[in-house]
């Protein structure tokens, strides 16, 4: 894979919330990824869907129910402000 999507820290978060189904959304230049995602993420597991809807950044969540977790892959990095 091309990028670091940090999937053994993902895998974590999944065991951690105990989560049975998990949503994975994914910017629409990262979705060729999305099988080799769910594949690493099925080891944990759960049942992994990934969300086939455009995505138009991190706001754009999903309207989806019945997902204990929704994990989502973009292009940016987030930094936090330093005060």
């Amino acid at each position: 894979m091309d990028y670091d999507f940090e999937l053994k820290r993902v895998g974590k978060e999944i065991r951690k919330a105990r989560a049975k189904k998990v949503l994975v959304q994914l910017a629409d230049g990262l979705k060729p990824h999305a099988t080799d995602i769910a594949r690493e993420l099925d080891k944990t597991g759960a049942r992994i869907y990934i969300w086939a809807g455009s995505c138009f950044g991190a706001c754009d969540v999903p309207n989806a129910k019945g997902f204990d977790l929704v994990v989502q892959f973009g292009h940016s990095a987030w930094k936090k402000k330093s005060h």
